[in-house]
């Protein structure tokens, strides 16, 4: 589960990151943030392979601020 904006993103960096653990092969994988493309709220945090998909994201996620669902897009 992902945090919410404004939320401590320390243990999520941790969890995705595989710290404490003996990690191959995710040099390519990156965590990136989805905006919502109306009310731009950040609600989700993922990771992508800079590798395969190196434009930005984009995908259709629940917004809890619009309540309804709506295209989320990676923001820097």
């Amino acid at each position: 589960m992902a945090p919410l904006a404004g939320q401590n993103t320390d243990h999520a960096l941790r969890y995705w990151e595989g710290i404490g653990m003996a990690a191959k092969g995710k040099e390519n994988r990156i965590l990136v943030t989805l905006a919502c493309t109306e009310c731009k709220e950040r609600n989700y945090i993922t990771t992508k392979n800079k590798k395969n998909d190196p434009d930005r994201m984009e995908l259709n996620k629940y917004c809890p601020r619009c309540r309804q669902h709506r295209p989320h897009r990676e923001t820097k």
